[in-house]
């Protein structure tokens, strides 16, 4: 019965750190007795640092290329710096979240998407037993998008992967037959070709915008999540992460921007 009323909340890295109010949003919820689980982002945080390092940054379609190096970078600001600045505030303001990422309880493995983008994950399972222990247990996970690399292909090879915050948010959502799926960005929904915000779309309207070109940039990547999670997920959400309490208008049926069905 847990599965029915699960939310999975994903936090878009451009959002981090805006002085939105969806950290106050989630602690509210959690008290009204939502299970909640919160996939976070933190993109610009690692190039933040990696540019502090003298690491170059590549993209390709979107995803970053991710050599040794920068995995070490990655996973030491997504699973460290960016998840436990969100879990420290998540807990001073009230609530009970408990910080981990895809490697954790091996909750996320995946294979490397192809050799041009390195030691980022393409394909992608999730086991979501240790996060319905802590949401029975009456806590919120909030997990950052680093996953097992489920298939090394050498000893010097990383056992971790970098992987996409949307995609292992869907996988998350589906492994957990979530109720909702939301992706907390700052765009106000998806666009047509008019650039205006569509309300409604369905999965197959969703897969021919990818196609002709209508999304582009990072809606790419969240339509391509949406599909996903489609399956077993009966409804996601693309809303402005950016307006105030923009979560808690949505959970009591007053958000704008995109739903997208199945």
């Amino acid at each position: 019965m847990l599965g029915s009323k699960i939310v999975v909340v994903k936090i878009g890295g451009s959002t981090l750190g805006q002085h939105d109010t969806t950290l106050e949003d989630l602690v509210v919820l959690q008290k009204r007795k939502f299970p909640i689980v919160v996939v976070h982002g933190g993109g610009n945080a690692v190039t933040d640092w990696l540019t502090r390092l003298n690491i170059p940054t590549r993209f390709v379609q979107g995803l970053r290329v991710t050599d040794p190096d920068t995995l070490k970078v990655v996973t030491a600001v997504l699973a460290g710096l960016v998840n436990k600045e969100l879990v420290s505030e998540i807990n001073r303001l009230g609530g009970k979240a408990i910080g981990l990422s895809g490697v954790d309880g091996s909750i996320a493995q995946g294979k490397m998407k192809s050799r041009e983008l390195g030691l980022t994950a393409g394909e992608l399972t999730v086991d979501a037993h240790l996060l319905r222990v802590l949401l029975n247990s009456g806590y919120m996970p909030v997990v950052a998008p680093i996953c097992m690399n489920c298939v090394p292909t050498s000893q010097d090879e990383s056992n971790m992967l970098n992987v996409n915050g949307d995609t292992i948010a869907a996988q998350i959502a589906a492994a957990l037959q979530a109720r909702k799926l939301i992706f907390l960005t700052d765009v106000p929904g998806i666009y047509d070709n008019s650039k205006q915000v569509v309300s409604h779309i369905d999965a197959g309207t969703a897969k021919s915008m990818i196609e002709n070109g209508t999304a582009t940039g990072g809606m790419i990547a969240k339509l391509e999540a949406s599909l996903l999670a489609s399956q077993k997920v009966s409804l996601t959400r693309i809303i402005d992460g950016r307006i105030d309490h923009a979560l808690l208008d949505e959970i009591e049926g007053r958000g704008n921007g995109t739903t997208i069905v199945n």
